[in-house]
């Protein structure tokens, strides 16, 4: 059988063996080798080869035989002193090895949008880190897009983005949907007249359209144009930003007006109204996004705790 060599093991102490260590605690801790073999299971010869062995291969005498049994000697208590102390240290490492197998500990990074951090995610991460507190999670607030790019090349673990996933070899569930309201500055007439009732996009006509950019959220802008479409309309772009509460800042600010997902209202800023639109309801949804061929257990666990999965 080939030697194996272990880098950081000087040459001399190539070859120690674990169970050699642990043999002479066991000695060192009787106080004799009947009583050690007795309680490692074993007869006495083979357990004193085992000392033997250890002692030679450290150039040491760690044991001082005599009639009634052995004393560690100076070097002996130093080695016991450290081995007590090793041992449970591998120990507890060999666990935290079982419990990265078993997806129990880890670290993930995890991108999200606008929609999911002002609807599902606060109380759906809280639920996790209580369920995992051994999963560490770095959060990063990123358009669909970059998400996706992220994903492809490993920069991010999952991500909460905007469906469709556009990238082959990506996984996904859909965590959300939810309805797509109009959201108007609160000095608009429009805003005030017939709360509660859904409102025509002729009313809201004279305001310029502030839109997410097409090549940043295709799905969501070409929603947005098809809910003016089939009212007989072609709204003026007033302007194109790609974070949605900055969208929803230029709203109060009177700039203009937005179409944007339901969960928006969470945002609570003041100066703005959002009203359902009249006709067939828009929606948008939102999805778990990850690397199909990503066998982490802790992505495992991730992603199971957000609902059934789609490939």
């Amino acid at each position: 059988m080939k030697k194996i060599s272990l880098p950081d093991l000087p040459a001399d102490l190539q070859g120690i063996e674990l169970r050699g260590l642990a043999y002479f605690r066991a000695v060192a801790q009787e106080g004799h080798f009947g009583r050690a073999a007795a309680r490692l299971g074993l007869s006495q010869p083979p357990l004193s080869i085992q000392v033997r062995q250890l002692e030679e291969r450290l150039g040491l005498r760690l044991l001082e035989r005599r009639r009634t049994g052995v004393v560690p000697t100076a070097a002996g208590h130093a080695l016991v002193r450290e081995l007590d102390a090793f041992f449970p240290r591998y120990a507890q490492m060999l666990e935290r090895v079982r419990a990265a197998a078993r997806g129990e500990v880890g670290a993930l990074r995890i991108g999200f949008v606008t929609p999911a951090e002002y609807s599902f995610l606060p109380a759906g991460l809280r639920e996790f880190r209580q369920l995992h507190p051994g999963i560490g999670l770095v959060l990063h607030e990123m358009t669909s897009d970059a998400q996706f790019d992220a994903l492809r090349d490993g920069e991010l673990d999952a991500g909460f983005a905007m469906l469709p996933v556009p990238h082959r070899g990506l996984a996904w569930r859909r965590v959300l949907r939810e309805p797509l309201l109009l959201a108007l500055p609160a000095s608009h007439p429009a805003a005030r007249a017939g709360p509660g009732r859904p409102l025509r996009l002729a009313r809201v006509a004279d305001l310029p359209l502030l839109v997410f950019p097409r090549d940043k959220a295709p799905v969501l802008h070409d929603e947005i144009l098809a809910l003016f479409a089939r009212a007989g309309l072609s709204p003026v772009i007033g302007q194109e930003a790609i974070q949605m509460p900055t969208i929803v800042s230029l709203v109060a600010a009177g700039l203009g007006m937005a179409v944007v997902p339901a969960s928006l209202r969470n945002l609570g800023r003041t100066g703005v109204v959002y009203r359902e639109p009249a006709g067939r309801a828009a929606h948008v949804e939102v999805g778990l996004a990850w690397r199909a061929d990503d066998a982490s257990p802790a992505l495992a666990r991730f992603v199971g705790h957000w609902g059934q999965g789609r490939g």
